[in-house]
């Protein structure tokens, strides 16, 4: 999966770009639903909000996205991680950790400078007790430390150092995966377990709370990416029993209705461990993890499902998941400018909603931009040439 598209140098030479049919376009597509759908959930108040998928099972676009970040890491590491190139691809990892942690503290800076300069502008300091601000503005000393250091993280602005963790962790988890692919399952499930049953997560420093993602729980999910794509790249399929898909189905239709009937009350704890039955998003209870697994499993063995993601590669919906992460970062600068837009509109849906459809649109424009700079990049040193 994600091979390289041919015809590349007909499309340097300035050629129509050519329409590969090689490169699987399934997972930038799913990440481009995956990134527009987070766009969508972090302008709450509207109405677009209502028809993501969160309200219709355990888990969100949250989960998904990292589900595919591992089976992308799978694609481009899996079976790299030999004798002679392990120091390589561990710099190259840790390099982009480190790009996104650039990237993490560069949104929350803009995130600051919108909600305090829409609270100079408008004269609503109330903004400033929005998505956990204060802290940062109340200790400012010890807030910018904090938010540096990761010790303090602005609320719809805690993924990408959460993903960033995980590819620290990457060089690890390949090295175990060469051991062994169980050897790996079984340390990553252990962690996993062992997190959510001890509470092991990386604490805040300006207050008592700690990450709201924790990387120690939800590189469980981002591993069984890895392996899955490892085991399809080496020629595997995953099961295709009508048991297996049964029960995935019987499994998303009652977390559906968990939700929309809001049966929360219901007691499954059995004296358990919470990370076995509750729903915490933070130590990616199992409820949570069973049901992006069952979603992704149902679309990858139902005839037709996975082939509706099948695209051109010049098709708007695989630009933007080919660009992941400069688009993450303009979703999230664009949901916070909406978060301020509802507040100063006293919570109108309809502005916001009508936000975010232009925020949609601008989504396919930035990815066609970002596609038409690199296309240009490209064309220079020909030209010079």
């Amino acid at each position: 999966m994600l091979q390289k598209t041919v015809g590349g140098e007909r499309e340097r030479m300035g050629a129509a770009r050519p329409v590969s049919t090689e490169r699987d376009t399934r997972l930038d597509v799913f990440r481009a639903l995956c990134l527009l759908t987070i766009f969508i959930n972090h302008v709450p108040g509207q109405y677009l909000e209502y028809l993501t998928h969160k309200n219709i099972g355990f888990s969100d676009s949250a989960e998904a996205f990292v589900l595919i970040s591992g089976l992308a890491v799978g694609a481009a590491y899996g079976g790299k991680f030999v004798a002679g190139a392990r120091l390589a691809l561990t710099l190259k990892a840790w390099r982009r950790a480190m790009t996104l942690y650039v990237a993490h503290i560069m949104t929350s800076i803009v995130t600051l400078a919108i909600f305090a300069g829409a609270a100079l502008y408008f004269g609503r300091q109330e903004l400033i007790g929005e998505i956990n601000i204060r802290p940062i503005v109340e200790q400012t000393e010890q807030g910018i430390v904090a938010m540096v250091l990761l010790g303090h993280q602005l609320g719809y602005n805690n993924i990408l150092s959460m993903y960033a963790v995980l590819l620290l962790m990457l060089p690890a988890m390949l090295w175990l995966n060469a051991v062994s692919p169980r050897l790996l399952f079984a340390v990553s499930a252990t962690l996993w377990l062992a997190a959510g049953c001890f509470k092991l997560v990386p604490s805040n420093f300006l207050d008592e709370g700690y990450w709201f993602l924790n990387p120690w729980s939800w590189q469980f999910l981002f591993v069984i990416g890895i392996l899955c794509m490892n085991q399809l790249r080496a020629g595997g399929r995953l099961p295709r029993s009508p048991w297996l898909v049964g029960l995935s189905a019987i499994y998303v239709l009652i977390s559906a209705c968990w939700v929309l009937f809001s049966w929360w009350s219901i007691d499954i704890s059995f004296g358990l461990p919470a990370v076995l039955t509750g729903f915490d998003k933070t130590f990616l209870s199992l409820t949570r993890l069973l049901h992006v697994l069952a979603l992704a499993y149902l679309l990858a063995v139902i005839p037709g499902l996975s082939q509706l993601a099948r695209l051109r590669v010049d098709h708007p919906l695989v630009m933007i998941g080919r660009h992941s992460l400069p688009v993450f970062i303009f979703g999230t600068i664009l949901a916070m400018a909406g978060q301020v837009l509802l507040f100063v509109t006293d919570k109108d849906a309809i502005v916001g909603t009508l936000f975010v459809i232009a925020g949609i649109g601008l989504h396919f424009v930035y990815a066609y931009y970002l596609d038409w700079l690199k296309e240009v990049a490209v064309a220079r040193p020909l030209a010079a040439a």
